[in-house]
């Protein structure tokens, strides 16, 4: 049996699905730019999977192979993998290059959150550090 992607913590995007996933969606969007063979992605791979199930319903995490889709990669400006975007309302408003802690990222989708307004409570307070 095949598990809805809808369920899954962290979804894999690419330029089929970006709009959708990431621009038009209604919670903030932590899109991670990341390739295989990059062994700094490996690393923030567990640390990823932790954030989304923390932040679950609120913020959504998504991959996008930087490989795979060069179009997206040259669009946002992707050097270097991992890069993490975060999206709301289809706005980029933080960048993160490189392998960081959990906290990290927590802290910059609370500051993305507390820039977007009063809508933004609930999703701040699924990024609380733990």
């Amino acid at each position: 049996m095949n598990a809805d992607p809808s369920e899954r913590p962290i979804a894999e995007v690419g330029q089929a699905g970006f709009d959708l996933a990431v621009l038009q969606s209604r919670v903030p969007v932590l899109a991670v730019f990341w390739a295989p063979w990059s062994r700094p992605c490996q690393i923030l791979d567990s640390v990823l999977g932790d954030v989304a199930a923390e932040c679950a319903g609120s913020v959504r995490v998504v991959k996008v192979n930087a490989d795979d889709n060069p179009d997206l990669s040259m669009l946002y400006d992707i050097q270097s993998v991992p890069t993490l975007l975060c999206f709301r309302g289809g706005n980029l408003l933080a960048r993160v290059v490189g392998t960081v802690s959990k906290e990290a990222i927590q802290a910059k989708l609370r500051a993305v959150c507390r820039e977007m307004g009063a809508t933004s409570r609930t999703a701040e307070n699924h990024v609380q550090e733990t």
